[in-house]
């Protein structure tokens, strides 16, 4: 894990006294800034300009440094969001004499934490060094939010599973002065702004999302090749890198690489990354590489999928579009084959400790799998789903400006995903219904629903009540503000009651100007935050040694012309396909495979139960006597039931019961975490996460 690190206003024995373990010191003083952990040497830029104003931009950035140069002459004027314009993914960390500017980007995969130390404030890129710093707790109340709520900004707030670390919002940066004291401000435009803005016609709105994304993988296909050293030794077989692969996995292929599982999104990079001129991902000779070639492109070929099922059915689709587009002469593709050791929920004991708890721990072993066949450099296309697709709850933003007749699609697509009959012609009716009352519902009065619908949770010891059915149930429940987690409903009564609670307060307090007040825009705010902390938890957890991972459609310019797409065009059916498939004719990529953007999940949720059934054991052992239940969260017999239940085929919430064990996997690595990030005479607790904890 790699991090950044510093602090300003600190007391100066204090200052003086400690330091980050393997660090590296990047600016002194008063005001110090670290970077921890194995950064390459191009991920760190450093640029100064007139005076005592310099900036340090972390990961990849595709501006030069006269570009950095002049966005940090505006910023000091005030302009803060031009630390966020460049290309790329990267945090940036702006120092104007003894006031320090760092910015967190739209998504939130560059998240920035603070907290109060020695009578100033300590800031870092990860929450566990700031907890170890502070000596903090853990935050069970935190928690509790987390699996009852964890798409509702209003339960979570700006809190970490560490009390004292706060999270700075995404859109927003910290300020700190000189003196210890800070501020959290927001550098996009307010809503007033954009709303009087004129709407964006749709051909430029696509266009703009071509160019952010040609300019994102342009940005890591123009960085430099890493090819990670080898030492053989004198005997094959027994040298330094052979001892190393066989401690830490197989070293990644020199270059760049993607991701290529037949679906739209990865599909996308892998030829956008294949097709763009200049420097070829892939180095000449790497394996069987062959004349042209450019990436080396990376399929999962899950032999576990069953054949006659929906999710083989729907695999095997998948596998035969990624051997159609890997026909591309400048793709060598490499298809990774995994049985039952890579099934989610294998090999839960061992694993890194990440940053916070997420559902990738359940399948990190997965990942590692098919990641450990990629390039230094791998592009994935994570996040496409959540900056492309129209959440439900954008149908009551489309009624609040009076476009009824855009509904007519996605109701007439839902309507033939329900199958036929009568119950079939009622749900254009029923959509229209629920968009309807979501428009009309203040927010004050949804967040008031939520809390109600969470306490209403609790229905007895076993909490077993069935999944509303289909993708129409699945729409329906996301029409509203807020609205509990899949995880909720295994959480005891003390815990919901608190988490209700937190809600019930939020909707008390008063609105800032410039919260949105369509349901649509701040539901997809928060899916994107959620689902980009979890990539976030994904790359700790599955990382390789020597690897970077790389998702574009979270970078923030992305975000940005993906934001711009109107909303009647991304609530039709397949509008990111659309959207995809125009990129890559911009690109020069015409012919597709038949069934290309083809969406499912069944192949997932099969894969899943698959893993359920063959590591039951181990995870009815895990809840024997599980740290949650210590904390009061849950009923460790509830949860035992549920997860055979699981096993033997009923139909439960898999996102909740991987995110109960995924958080309990977690709790037990951080509680068994020796050592500290930190080093110093000062710091009298080497594992001060872990035993300052009471659950």
């Amino acid at each position: 894990m790699r991090w950044l690190v510093g602090w300003c206003g600190a007391s100066a024995s204090a200052a003086r006294d400690i330091q980050p373990l393997g660090a590296q010191l990047l600016w002194e003083g008063p005001d110090p800034l670290w970077a921890v952990g194995d950064w390459r040497a191009d991920e760190i830029r450093l640029v100064y300009a007139d005076g005592d104003t310099h900036l340090a931009v972390f990961g990849y950035c595709g501006a030069d440094d006269a570009t950095l140069r002049r966005s940090l002459v505006s910023a000091r004027a005030g302009a803060l969001r031009q630390l966020t314009t460049w290309p790329g993914s990267y945090t940036a960390i702006a120092r104007f004499g003894r006031r320090t500017v760092i910015p967190a980007d739209l998504a939130g995969t560059r998240p920035v934490f603070h907290a109060d130390w020695a009578g100033g404030s300590a800031y870092a890129t990860a929450a566990l060094p700031l907890a170890d710093l502070t000596e903090a707790q853990l935050d069970v109340a935190h928690l509790a939010a987390l699996l009852a709520a964890p798409e509702a900004p209003e339960a979570l707030g700006t809190g970490t599973p560490y009390r004292g670390v706060h999270r700075v919002p995404q859109g927003h940066a910290l300020m700190l002065r000189e003196g210890g004291s800070h501020d959290v401000v927001g550098y996009e435009p307010t809503a007033p702004l954009v709303v009087a803005a004129p709407p964006v016609e749709r051909e430029a709105a696509v266009s703009g999302v071509r160019d952010a994304l040609v300019e994102a993988v342009r940005t890591r296909l123009a960085a430099p090749r890493h090819t990670p050293a080898r030492d053989a030794g004198p005997v094959p077989g027994m040298g330094p890198a052979d001892r190393r692969a066989a401690r830490f996995g197989p070293e990644p292929a020199p270059g760049v690489g993607a991701d290529l599982s037949g679906g739209s999104a990865s599909a996308t990079l892998a030829l956008l990354a294949a097709g763009l001129p200049g420097m070829p991902g892939t180095v000449f000779g790497t394996g069987a590489t062959q004349a042209g070639e450019r990436l080396l492109a990376v399929t999962f070929n899950d032999l576990t999928a069953g054949g006659g099922g929906p999710g083989g059915i729907a695999r095997a689709a998948e596998l035969e579009r990624a051997r159609a587009i890997a026909e591309n002469p400048r793709l060598h593709h490499v298809v990774v084959a995994a049985g039952d050791e890579a099934l989610p929920y294998a090999d839960l004991e061992n694993g890194p400790l990440t940053d916070e708890p997420g559902p990738a721990l359940i399948t990190a072993a997965r990942h590692r799998h098919r990641l450990s066949a990629g390039s230094a450099d791998h592009l994935v296309g994570h996040g496409a789903r959540q900056v492309l697709d129209a959440h439900p709850a954008r149908l009551a933003d489309l009624l609040l400006d009076r476009r009824r007749r855009h509904l007519l699609r996605p109701a007439t697509a839902l309507a033939k995903a329900s199958g036929g009959g009568g119950r079939a012609m009622l749900v254009p009716f029923t959509l229209y219904r629920a968009a309807r009352r979501l428009a009309r519902t203040p927010y004050p009065e949804g967040l008031s629903s939520a809390a109600l619908a969470l306490r209403n949770t609790i229905e007895g010891p076993d909490g077993d009540a069935p999944d509303a059915d289909g993708a129409l149930g699945a729409s329906l429940a996301a029409l509203a503000w807020c609205r509990p987690g899949p995880a909720a409903r295994w959480l005891t009564g003390e815990a919901l009651a608190e988490v209700s609670i937190r809600l019930e307060a939020a909707a008390a307090r008063p609105r800032s100007a410039s919260a949105s007040s369509r349901p649509g825009e701040q539901r997809a705010r928060a899916v994107l935050a959620r689902h980009a902390a979890d990539h976030r938890v994904f790359e700790q957890a599955a990382e390789v040694r020597h690897q970077r991972l790389h998702a574009p459609f979270y970078d923030n310019q992305v975000v940005r012309a993906c934001q711009a797409l109107p909303e009647s065009l991304r609530v039709q059916p397949g509008a990111r396909a659309d959207v995809l498939r125009a990129v890559l004719e911009g690109a020069g990529v015409r012919e597709l495979p038949p069934g290309w953007g083809a969406t499912t999940h069944a192949s997932h949720t099969e894969s899943v139960r698959a893993g359920l059934r063959a590591n039951i054991g181990e995870l009815v052992n895990l809840f024997d006597a599980p740290l949650l239940a210590d904390a009061g969260l849950i009923e460790a017999r509830v949860v035992r039931k549920a997860l055979r239940a699981a096993a033997q085929g009923e139909r439960l919430p898999l996102d909740g019961l991987a995110e109960l064990v995924s958080t309990e996997v977690w709790l037990r690595r951080l509680l068994t975490r020796r050592g500290s990030c930190w080093t110093a005479e000062g710091n009298h607790d080497p594992r001060a996460v872990t035993s300052g904890v009471t659950l």
